[in-house]
Formats: structure tokens, C-alpha cells, sequence
């Protein structure tokens, strides 16, 4: 009998079809990163030239984080019934119209409809990869290279950031910044269409019609001998459904890992959306202030690289509790960093490496906590749900600016997302974090 595809898989080294695989993943997630803090590098402009003031636009910056939040959930589901690749290919093409459609819209409501719209492509694509990532890597690499496709999200902010920044610049049209987006978005479909097999423990987990011979062609390319038949059905099947994700085994890790993310994504947020209007309103240009928001991306890509690393040695839950509350007291050293752009650029690095690593390290934790019959839709409730209440964040910080408050009280306040999601952590049950390869 041969032996089970998963398990040759999940012991021999990481062949190339796989490296190709994380390596498309983790560029689809920088697509990703770009896209959604385009508008943060656009807000200035769109302030200036529709005269919307904070609290309005704070409701603007939260529409795509709305929609991520549909699309994890409902598109994360989908992914599991129907497989990673149709929908990943799908929230590509969604998010290239998405971009495209941005640079024409003509007042706050065209905007945020658009914005809702691809923040859903946005939000199916991260599940997805995610879920992709996991299945096509080894157990040795697997916490690392689920790390690793997070910190794509901040690589492709800093390369679009600089971009955005230079564009900014050189045209003074806050619309430069969603072509280059549509451009890139585009640019990917080719790619992801020829180069992304259907996952694996996917086909074995909804076995559709010639799954086994899909599951051949797939081992035969990464360089496995093919399998005999497909393995065994459990005794119980997992339906991919919410229901399953409260069921017995499921419920207490989903509620703790649900409400950390949401606490500690509503902080990340609160950097990755204000800055630019922060520093622009200390008399900095949009240019200057779309850097300072790329030093916070480098701050929040070393933080992604190093749980990721840390996550092949290291037991994840104290690692991600502990960054979670640095990040708490990083974030109030620039709240008094005032009006210096070298000091803003530092502070907010420092604050958004320890909270992106709270962040990124949750994702190993979430790809061990789920089985692939669950993956995807475990993963896009989670995350889901968290960037539901995340688009409370923009609007939350708005209104306490709007209402007079300071940058170190809104840094304060905002950063109390981060005690709460590493209470959550703690409380996690040990063996959820305890292997994750």
C-alpha cells in the first residue's frame, strides 16, 4: 500500500514545485499589503481635494477592512468546499478590477463601495494562501513559511510604499497610487493561473471527481512516486462550515483565537491608517509622511521574519503574548515622539515590530489549530471576524482626534487591543501551541 501523500509531504524536504508555490503565495499577500494601505497613501490627497474631514475619512479607511472581513469569512469557506486555486485566481481578478475601478471614482460613497468590494478579494486571498502555504510545506518549514507569506503583506507595503511615495511626489495625484496597484494586480493573474496547483490535502480532504489523478499529477511534479489510491475517509468527516468551527474539539480555541486577533489587528491598524494623516497634520508633506509609513512596514517585516524564525525553535504562545505587550509600551514612545520625522520613523518602527510579530505569529498557531478540512474556513473566520472589528479601529481613532485627543492618549487607548489579545494568548490550551513544526 503506498503511503499517504500528506505524510511524504509533510517529511521530505521542500522540493521546488513548493518553494515556487510559497513563493507565489508570499507575493500575492505583498499584492495584498500594497492594496490595502493604498489607500492610507492616497488619504491625504483625497482629503485636500473633497474636503472630507477626519471622522469621514476614518469611515473611508475602514471600508476595505470591512470587506476583508466578508471575504474571510465567507471566501474561506468557499475554499474549502470548492479548493485554493479557483479561489484564489478569482480574488486576484477581484482586487485588479477593484483598483482599476478606485482610480475613477468621483466622491466618498463611490469610494467606499469600491473599497468594500475589494477589500472581499482581499480578505479571500489571504485565507487562501494561507491555508496554501500550510499544505504545500514540510513540517520542519511549515511555521516559518507561514510567517514568511504574512510578511509578504508588509514587504509589498514598503516596495509599494516607496513606489506610492515616489509617484506622490513626482504627480501630486492621489489616483497614481491605485493604477500602480491595478497594474500589479493584473501582472499576477498569468502567474498564479500557470504556476499554482490545487493543494493536495485539499483534493484529499472534498475528494472531487479525479482527485486521485490530480493528486498524482501534483506529487509527480513536486518529484514523489504517485499514489495507489487516495487515503482512507475519516470515521467522522468534517463538513467546512462555521458550525464545525464551534463543534467539540474547536469552540474554546476559535472564541480565544478570534477575539486576540480582533483586539490586536484593531491595534496594528490604528498605525497602518493614521500615520500618514498623523504626520501630514504636523506640517509634513504627503510624501514625507507616506516614508514614515513605510519605516513602520520595516519595522512590521523584521517583526514578521523573526517570529517566523523563532517559530522553529520556540514555543509560539509566550513569544507572541510577549510581543503583544511590548508593543503596548512601543507604541507610547511615539505617541511623544512629536513633530521630528527621524523620531517618528523610529518609534513607529519599533512599535510596529513587536506588533506585527503578535500578529504573524498567531498564523502558525491558527494553520496547527485547524485540519485542512477546516483550514481555510478556520482561518478566515478568525481573521475575519478580527478585521470586522478592526475597521473599528480608523473610526475609533478618528473620533477621539476629532474630539480633541492627543497622540499619546490615542496611542494609549488604541494600544489597549494588545494587553487584551495576550490575555487571550495565555489562555490558550497548550498543545494548540506546542508543535508547530
Amino acid at each position: 500500500m503506498s503511503q499517504d501523500p500528506r505524510a511524504v509531504i509533510a517529511a521530505a524536504p521542500m522540493r521546488t514545485l513548493q518553494i515556487v508555490v510559497v513563493a507565489l503565495c508570499i507575493a500575492l499577500n505583498a499584492l495584498d499589503g500594497f492594496d490595502v494601505l493604498a489607500i492610507s497613501f492616497a488619504a491625504p490627497g483625497i482629503a485636500e481635494e473633497w474636503g472630507v474631514d477626519k471622522a469621514t475619512l476614518g469611515i473611508v479607511l475602514s471600508m476595505e477592512l470591512l470587506g476583508m472581513a466578508a471575504g474571510s469569512v465567507l471566501i474561506g469557506n468557499v475554499a474549502d468546499r470548492v479548493g485554493r486555486r479557483p479561489t484564489i485566481l478569482a480574488c486576484l481578478i477581484v482586487m485588479a478590477i477593484g483598483m482599476y475601478a478606485a482610480m475613477h471614482a468621483e466622491g466618498v460613497t463611490s469610494l467606499s463601495v469600491v473599497r468594500f468590494l475589494t477589500g472581499i478579494g482581499i480578505g479571500g486571498m489571504l485565507s487562501s494562501t494561507s491555508a496554501m502555504v500550510a499544505e504545500f510545506s514540510n513540517d520542519k518549514r511549515r511555521g516559518l513559511n507561514v510567517a514568511l507569506n504574512i510578511a509578504g503583506y508588509s514587504t509589498g507595503a514598503i516596495l509599494g510604499g516607496l513606489l506610492a511615495s515616489r509617484l506622490l511626489a513626482e504627480t501630486g495625484d492621489w489616483r497614481s497610487v491605485f493604477m500602480l496597484g491595478a497594474i500589479a494586480s493584473a501582472a499576477m493573474i498569468p502567474l498564479a493561473f500557470f504556476f499554482l496547483p490545487e493543494s493536495i490535502e485539499s483534493l484529499i480532504a472534498r475528494r472531487p471527481a479525479g482527485a486521485l489523478e490530480r493528486v498524482n499529477h501534483t506529487l509527480a511534479r513536486i518529484g514523489h512516486a504517485p499514489a495507489e489510491a487516495l487515503p482512507p475517509v475519516p470515521a467522522e468527516v468534517l463538513k467546512p462550515s462555521i458550525t464545525s468551527l464551534f463543534g467539540p474539539g474547536f469552540a474554546r480555541i476559535t472564541i480565544l483565537l478570534t477575539i486576540a486577533y480582533f483586539a490586536q489587528i484593531l491595534f496594528f491598524y490604528y498605525i497602518q491608517k493614521w500615520v500618514p494623516k498623523i504626520v501630514v497634520d504636523m506640517g509634513f508633506d504627503a510624501a514625507q509622511a507616506g516614508r514614515v509609513l513605510v519605516a513602520a512596514n520595516v519595522g512590521n517585516l523584521a517583526g514578521a521574519v523573526l517570529i517566523g524564525l523563532a517559530s522553529q525553535r520556540f514555543n509560539l504562545r509566550p513569544l507572541v503574548a510577549g510581543a503583544m505587550l511590548a508593543g503596548f509600551v512601543a507604541i507610547a514612545l511615539f505617541g511623544v515622539a512629536g513633530a521630528d520625522l527621524t523620531r517618528l520613523s523610529i518609534t513607529v518602527a519599533i512599535a510596529a515590530f513587536f506588533i506585527n510579530a503578535g500578529v504573524v505569529g498567531m498564523y502558525p498557531l491558527l494553520a496547527q489549530a485547524y485540519p485542512a478540512a477546516l483550514r481555510a474556513s478556520g482561518t478566515g473566520f478568525v481573521i475575519g471576524i478580527g478585521r470586522g472589528g478592526s475597521a473599528l479601529g480608523p473610526v475609533v481613532a478618528g473620533a477621539l482626534f476629532a474630539s480633541g485627543g492627543s497622540l499619546l492618549l490615542v496611542s494609549l487607548v488604541m494600544g489597549l487591543g494588545g494587553l487584551l489579545a495576550a490575555a487571550m494568548i495565555l489562555l490558550l490550551p497548550r498543545e494548540t501551541s506546542a508543535n508547530n513544526g
